[in-house]
């Protein structure tokens, strides 16, 4: 098995509350070089971010490929074990499919290449979304009309160099992971009124180049 799945608990949930709680890792060279393929990464943020099902037709509208080519994709993905066929909602005639899991990592080792791909192809999602951004027409007229005065930076992007033992390392990327998951939905149909979809990114990357003055 390719995807290595975990199940894990959350507290204060009832056991068979139809959470999924999966970790699904991808560790396998041959799997990591299929994941560098833009659509692919797509389909895998769409999935796991919002963990709702979707139709070959539904995610093909959002990567500007056709629904035949999304299903070649979506079929690659489930041969990892990334995604899984879903539950259909009443019309049967195309598949639904889904997360595989909760959460989804990728951990190459040593193969650097397929690691360093995906990690451009995420860094190319970065650039559409805030090109987009920049782009919509709504925000320039909200931003004319004086209503984000009070309201945060939308696209934010920090760097920092930090030295952390291996143990840090783990914890830091814990704490992360558990700030953002305070922020997610515990049903991802009820989204707010007043919420805005919002994409994340963060990295953890060792850098061996020698500090000033060493």
């Amino acid at each position: 098995m390719i995807a290595k799945n975990q199940e894990t608990g959350v507290a204060g949930e009832p056991a068979g509350s139809g959470r999924n709680e999966q970790k699904v890792e991808i560790t396998d060279p041959k799997a990591i070089r299929a994941l560098a393929h833009a659509a692919r990464l797509e389909v895998i943020s769409e999935l796991y971010a919002t963990q709702v099902s979707h139709t070959a037709t539904e995610l093909a509208a959002r990567t500007g490929l056709t629904p035949s080519a999304m299903s070649y994709h979506l079929r690659a993905l489930q041969k990892w074990g990334i995604v899984v066929p879903a539950e259909n909602a009443g019309d049967a005639r195309e598949r639904r499919w889904k997360a595989a899991g909760k959460d989804f990592t990728i951990s190459g080792g040593s193969v650097a290449s397929p690691e360093i791909a995906v990690v451009d192809l995420e860094l190319d999602a970065f650039r559409r979304r805030a090109s987009a951004f920049a782009k919509a027409k709504a925000r320039g007229e909200r931003r004319q009309r004086g209503e984000t005065a009070e309201e945060p930076a939308s696209v934010l992007l920090s760097s920092n160099l930090l030295y952390l033992t291996n143990q840090q390392r783990k914890e830091l990327s814990d704490r992360i992971r558990e700030i953002l998951r305070e922020y997610e939905l515990e049903d991802p149909t009820r989204i707010p009124q007043d919420a805005e979809r919002v994409a994340t990114l963060w990295s953890m990357i060792p850098d061996d180049r020698s500090a000033p003055g060493n």
